[in-house]
């Protein structure tokens, strides 16, 4: 049973530590020009910023708008979002660009639960298999109980610290 908890532990360490690699690269659900920094749009054969060829307005929150300067280079400005890294697919009308970042979710949580239902899961087959007892089963269910909250503490801690930073922008 112990092996049980240890690979449970293992796992919602390794959710945890992803989730904190995400918030590292992660725009936290803010439009922010900053991230277009790095796209090199190809204009006619030159690698050149977005910057030098477009204005880069925040509409909202969470809406970033990319109007070039030459009409004619909307469709190489898309392009060159969709081939990035950031993540976010641009949407064209053909005279703007709009990227909308999409808000912070819940899916670290979905899977330190998906593990502690796993776990449950193999202490019940043990205990049906006869290798562990009904009490040890019980004990087995409360220590996943426990290790599950604690994740999902962390995972509230670290998610506030990101939301935290945010604001302070």
């Amino acid at each position: 049973m112990q092996e049980v908890l240890s690979f449970a532990e293992e796992k919602m360490g390794k959710t945890v530590k992803a989730l904190e690699k995400e918030f590292a690269s992660i725009r936290a659900g803010r439009a922010s020009p900053a991230v277009l920094n790095k796209i090199q749009v190809d204009y006619y054969g030159v690698p050149t910023p977005i910057e030098q060829m477009a204005a880069v307005s925040v509409v909202e929150a969470r809406s970033l708008v990319i109007q070039p300067w030459d009409v004619s280079t909307v469709k190489a400005i898309e392009k060159a979002i969709q081939m990035s890294d950031i993540g976010i697919n641009p949407i064209n009308d053909g005279r703007t660009v709009r990227l909308n970042f999409p808000p912070l979710t819940e899916e670290s949580k979905v899977a330190v639960r998906s593990i502690r239902r796993d776990a449950i899961e193999k202490i019940k087959a043990m205990k049906k298999n006869g290798d562990i007892t009904e009490d040890d089963e019980k004990k087995g269910e409360g220590d996943i109980q426990k290790l599950t909250d604690k994740y999902v503490k962390i995972i509230d801690g670290v998610t506030a610290d990101k939301e935290k930073e945010t604001l302070e922008i």
